[in-house]
């Protein structure tokens, strides 16, 4: 992303104390990355990575105090003095299926998967445009890409994903930011342990998301990948 003589890049990450992100964080730590972690529990993050550290900070942020994200940015700034990397992370796969009717679910999964990613969005941009190289990951689903389950609230929210990276994309290009919507399929992770439609073994292992998601950041400005999508069994792709 920067050269050499650069500070080192500052990353805000949600939903990092497992998962996607836990793995993002191993990932990133050891190539110097300064890392702002956001969690609902910050002794989640203290337990998976131990106490903050000079190139860590443990933030409370949770999808549904609005509130909670403009605080985790300002403290982020107050901190390293600057963002250059924006994860959005943190998701919920929460089961509203298309003829049972749950509003209060179906509100908290475009608050989690929608909203707060836009949120952060809009807190992050000015930071990331003093950068003129800010980056912008959006963890996606490539069920946000076509349809292969019933549950219409993970699918609607996901779809919207890729269309809050597109516009960001529009939006941001001639600041220098980059944004990036990756799309796995299934991941090893809690989310999925009650999936029977294939093998733990044969699904994506966090550590190899974590790895796109770093190369993805560290693409030049004059060679941005729009989407990436991360099969782990064959599917057709349109």
């Amino acid at each position: 992303m920067a050269d050499a003589s650069s500070p080192a890049p500052v990353v805000l990450l949600s939903g990092a104390n497992r998962g996607i992100g836990a793995a993002i964080v191993n990932e990133l730590l050891p190539h110097g990355y300064r890392l702002s972690l956001g969690a609902r529990d910050t002794a989640s993050l203290a337990a998976a990575f131990g106490p903050e550290m000079e190139n860590m900070l443990h933030a409370h942020c949770d999808a549904l105090e609005p509130k909670s994200a403009k605080a985790w940015v300002a403290a982020t700034v107050e901190k390293f003095g600057r963002i250059d990397v924006l994860i959005n992370n943190a998701g919920s796969n929460e089961k509203v299926s298309l003829l049972e009717e749950d509003e209060e679910a179906l509100d908290r999964l475009w608050a989690i998967n929608v909203k707060a990613p836009l949120r952060l969005t809009r807190l992050c941009v000015p930071y990331l445009e003093r950068t003129g190289h800010g980056r912008i990951v959006n963890i996606a689903s490539m069920s946000g890409k076509r349809v292969r389950n019933p549950f219409v609230g993970y699918n609607m929210t996901k779809f919207a994903v890729m269309g809050l990276t597109h516009t960001t994309r529009h939006v941001t290009w001639d600041m220098g930011i980059r944004a990036t919507a990756i799309c796995p399929s299934f991941v090893r992770t809690d989310m999925t342990r009650e999936s029977t439609k294939i093998a733990r073994d044969d699904m994506i292992a966090p550590q190899t998301l974590a790895r796109i998601v770093r190369n993805t950041i560290e693409l030049p400005n004059n060679a941005a990948t729009a989407e990436v999508l991360v099969n782990c069994r064959l599917e057709d792709m349109l």
